[in-house]
């Protein structure tokens, strides 16, 4: 199935790739080989002016990169034109949801991507084994722009090293382990920065704080996942203004304020 032709002024898809040049331009970082103990579980100084936070880091922290893949849709428009937030309508990030019975992170939409092993040449090395593993997809369709500073998760203890790439040949993905993933899919960049896709979330089982949200169709995207990729957004400028949004809770859904 072909694309639609663009609405008029909208951004094109080779802005978008440029978009993503600049970021890791501006605030990349050399990979981290994948037999380096201490740098791969360090969180440099960059990290919090990069990220826009600075959360708590765990004991004894393990390192795992996460592949962040923007690409063109095969099929599939945004919903907006893509013309207020800069970004186009083609252009889509590739997400997972986490299977119910996981340790960590449970049921939660994702990015691909897992620990780094000990055959793994760098964190781009673990980033693409990690997607052919959970999506399918063929590496040699993804053409790395970079790595930026890596983030700690106290939740799960990792220190993860995020990778930005671009799907320059796009190929057929799917759960691989459904034990591991319960939906592989793809969201376009545009909806997700849409002011009615936004919310706040708040954290399950009393936990303090709130996280960025999206409303992904049925699927919602928050905690570690939504702060990242909220701030991919801005970096790109790609987000629209989104102040006032409701604030829902991470397990009922249930708005609790707007």
């Amino acid at each position: 199935m072909s694309i639609p032709p663009l609405p008029p002024s909208s951004p094109s898809s080779a802005s978008a790739r440029a978009d993503l040049q600049r970021i890791v331009a501006e605030h990349g970082v050399a990979p981290v080989a994948g037999d380096d103990e201490a740098g791969l579980t360090t969180i440099p100084a960059s990290s919090v002016p990069v990220w826009g936070f600075d959360w708590p880091r765990a004991a004894r922290p393990r390192a795992s990169a996460v592949l962040i893949l923007v690409g063109e849709l095969d099929d599939v428009p945004a919903a907006h034109d893509g013309r207020a937030c800069g970004v186009s309508p083609a252009v889509d990030v590739l997400l997972t949801q986490r299977a119910a019975g996981l340790r960590t992170h449970a049921g939660q939409v994702a990015f691909p991507g897992g620990g780094v092993e000990a055959q793994d040449a760098d964190v781009v090395a673990t980033a693409l084994r990690e997607a052919q593993e959970e999506t399918g997809l063929d590496p040699a369709g993804v053409e790395v722009l970079g790595v930026l500073p890596a983030v700690p998760v106290v939740v799960s203890g990792y220190v993860v090293h995020p990778v930005i790439g671009w799907w320059r040949d796009p190929s057929r993905v799917a759960v691989v382990d459904h034990n591991e993933a319960t939906a592989v899919f793809r969201v376009p960049a545009a909806d997700l920065a849409a002011p009615a896709n936004r919310v706040r979330v708040r954290r399950p089982g009393g936990r303090r704080g709130e996280t960025p949200g999206f409303l992904a169709g049925d699927r919602l995207v928050w905690g570690f996942t939504a702060a990242l990729l909220s701030r991919v957004l801005e970096l790109a400028g790609w987000d629209e203004p989104w102040a006032g949004a409701p604030l829902i809770d991470a397990g009922s859904r249930a708005v609790l304020e707007g």
